[in-house]
């Protein structure tokens, strides 16, 4: 029961069970968005697209493709309501918080003719003169 009881508590299993309520959560704040806001517009726009009336039937089974097609259409939409909506505003977030530090110099100027030299040099290329250590 030790053991169980250690599985349970480490952190993996903990952070996966807080993953999985916190995409259950967010999962259905994307689907009431695209239910209510994005889908009236797209209604609004191109008329009320319903493919759910579409069927053949073969050997009296009835196949419902119009369904199918449906299901496409939704998933194409909360695709792209989460690629527009959370991942590029997310990522340029991310992008402008990242700033990179500027790199440490190479080089440096001659004291005494300014020439750019290697940053570790005790005497100038261009001109010989002393550098100090820096």
């Amino acid at each position: 029961m030790r053991g169980f009881k250690a599985f349970l508590l480490r952190g993996n299993v903990v952070d996966l069970a807080v993953g999985v309520v916190i995409g259950v959560a967010f999962g259905a704040v994307v689907t009431a968005f695209v239910k209510d806001l994005v889908t009236p517009l797209v209604a609004a726009l191109f008329g009320k697209p319903d493919f759910a009336a579409l069927t053949f039937t073969i050997n009296h089974s009835k196949f419902l493709y119009g369904d199918f097609i449906n299901a496409i259409v939704a998933f194409l939409v909360v695709a792209a309501v989460i690629y527009f909506f959370v991942v590029v505003p997310f990522t340029a977030l991310i992008a402008r918080s990242h700033k990179e530090p500027p790199a440490d110099p190479t080089t440096k100027k001659c004291s005494e003719c300014l020439s750019e030299i290697p940053i570790d040099s005790r005497r100038c290329a261009f001109c010989t003169s002393p550098q100090p250590a820096a």
